[in-house]
């Protein structure tokens, strides 16, 4: 059946708050008011916004990463706490769909996480990157793909990645297979330089069209004084300029507003569903054109165990387990 209505959403280019989670926290919850004055029903925050990302850890090697990395954790996200829930009353209180990315500690380990609240401020998904990007391996623990989950919202069905994640084409099915209406992506922004914006531009206008579904895309942005507070050294600073693509595609792969590369800001439209129709009746990659007969994809989608005693079975019993002498 076609579906008729019209979802405004809205993706946010925004500064993060780089000395306080607080403040961060602050710019999100009155960027959601001023959209709700908009009539925004969804919106969408770069990759891991609160408290801000690592970008630290693009331009200094490990070995020097230790007392940033120390105070990341201490401004880290723990899920449910008081983040979440100043996150769900507000978007209860604005009617809003929000898709958020946090650093999210969980013990010892940190973890970059996409969380997904209904308009009526119910967390809908939380899921974790599932392999952090080079630099970022020191910085995250894995995911797994029990959250690789397409969930039914206030606006339709709705899944998401974090930036090179849209690299993994099977991870990127795997949500095409769930019937995704709109994808919300995330990426760090003013990282790499120029190339990395146009190779977000890529990305986004790919997996729309593959998808057949509408994509809405944050990135964050640095002030030139916060880039500055990152690295002294020019060169470095090169590297955490540029790199940002705000924008909202539809399944035709067409933007439905100029996308936004430079400064804060959020580009809003208005998102016809019935244009995923008219998309899927020429090309749908998980119906007419999939061939499951030839072609297939297997997900395990347990959570992964992390910290969990071996449990004997009958086909591993703990009297199996070869051990090496000790003298």
């Amino acid at each position: 059946m076609e579906d008729n209505r019209v979802v405004r959403a809205a993706a946010a280019q925004l500064s993060p708050d780089l000395q306080s989670l607080e403040g961060t926290l602050s710019k999100v919850l009155d960027c959601i008011a001023d959209a709700a004055s908009q009539g925004v029903e969804l919106i969408v925050f770069p990759e891991t916004f609160l408290p801000y990302y690592p970008y630290f850890s693009f331009v200094y090697p490990a070995v020097k990463c230790g007392a940033e990395h120390l105070r990341l954790y201490q401004q880290a996200v723990t899920i449910p706490g008081p983040v979440t829930d100043a996150v769900s009353r507000h978007a209860k209180a604005h009617n809003m769909v929000v898709v958020l990315g946090v650093n999210e500690r969980d013990h010892g380990t940190l973890y970059n996480t996409q969380l997904v609240f209904d308009a009526d401020g119910c967390l809908l998904l939380k899921r974790r990157k599932i392999t952090p990007t080079y630099h970022e391996r020191m910085i995250w623990g894995q995911g797994d793909a029990a959250g690789l989950k397409v969930v039914d919202s206030a606006v339709g069905r709705v899944g998401a990645l974090a930036c090179w994640e849209h690299y993994n084409p099977l991870a990127r099915y795997a949500l095409m297979t769930q019937h995704e209406q709109i994808h919300c992506s995330q990426f760090p922004g003013s990282l790499v330089g120029p190339i990395f914006g146009d190779q977000i531009e890529a990305t986004i206008r790919h997996h729309a069209l593959e998808a057949g579904c509408f994509v809405v895309n944050a990135t964050g942005w640095l002030t030139e004084s916060q880039i500055a507070s990152i690295t002294e050294d020019e060169g470095l600073q090169k590297s955490l300029r540029h790199g940002c693509n705000t924008a909202i595609v539809s399944p035709e792969g067409v933007h439905l507003v100029a996308p936004l590369t430079r400064g804060e800001g959020v580009v809003i439209a208005d998102l016809e569903l019935r244009l995923i129709t008219k998309r899927k009746r020429m090309m749908d990659s998980v119906g007419h054109y999939a061939r499951p007969e030839l072609l297939s994809l297997l997900i395990n989608d347990k959570p992964a165990a992390t910290s969990q005693p071996l449990v004997p079975t009958e086909e591993w019993p703990y009297e199996s387990v070869q051990t090496a002498p000790v003298d």
